[in-house]
């Protein structure tokens, strides 16, 4: 009887960061997620104002959207996003929300951080398919919690101790970016001039309005409207307005 085939030893994955670091959470990431998104809405909230008035039709409180206006906030909001996650992950390894929650993207030492940086973020399309679920099961099932991303690029995510200096500045740019969408929009909206025509794209593809009691979006033959709260009747004042002096 011949002796059973000995199995070979299966080498465990190995990556050279997890012999002296911890791996991020999913927890800590998810709300890392959270942090910049706020930060990158409220980027994309002035660009956006600005766009739309300079390149859209004011009639009256409508404001009507061309597909000019679209493509460049689309254009503009696109760049802002990656440019902010591809250069923050590929120098300091960490976003303001990496670096307020306290973890960082770590690089292979022998690619080129830049590159690997682009390849982790531009595969966010495909992670983040249905509200980043994909990257979400994708991790869950993976030793070191990889995403697509992640495992293209041969990056992981850890856990980092930042100098409390770091984070306190972290946290003043958060800050700063949010008053300062809360400062600009309102100026840009005062500051707008008469729109500009555009060569192409001239359809109106989307109309923004309000009325006495709501606002809508209407997109083609489709209308979402919000219906605002109704001031409270004022109360009719019950008492005689000529009282005759001396009454009880």
């Amino acid at each position: 009887m011949l002796p059973a085939a000995q199995k070979a030893p299966i080498e465990p994955i190995h990556h050279p960061a997890t012999d002296s670091f911890n791996l991020a959470t999913l927890g800590d990431r998810f709300i890392a997620v959270v942090l910049d998104s706020i930060v990158l809405l409220a980027a994309f909230a002035i660009v956006d104002t600005w766009a739309f008035l300079r390149w859209s039709a004011v009639a009256g409180l409508e404001l009507n959207l061309t597909g000019a206006s679209l493509a460049i906030s689309v254009l503009l909001d696109t760049l802002i996003f990656f440019t902010y996650v591809w250069l923050l992950e590929a120098a300091p390894g960490a976003t303001l929300g990496k670096a307020i929650v306290g973890i960082r993207v770590l690089h292979d030492d022998e690619r080129n951080r830049l590159a690997a940086s682009a390849v982790r973020n531009a595969l966010r399309v495909v992670d983040g398919i249905a509200f980043y679920l994909v990257g979400v099961m994708v991790a869950s099932c993976s030793r070191l919690r990889q995403r697509v991303g992640d495992i293209c690029a041969e990056t992981i995510v850890v856990a980092e101790e930042f100098h409390v200096g770091i984070k306190a500045a972290a946290v003043l740019l958060w800050v700063a970016a949010l008053a300062g969408a809360l400062w600009g929009i309102p100026r840009i909206c005062a500051r707008a001039t008469a729109p500009h025509q555009p060569r192409h794209l001239r359809r109106v593809v989307a109309q923004l309005g309000r009325t006495n009691n709501s606002a809508y979006l209407r997109v083609d033959r489709l209308r979402i409207e919000v219906q605002f709260a109704a001031p409270p009747a004022a109360e009719h004042a019950t008492s005689d307005p000529n009282p005759v002096p001396g009454g009880d």
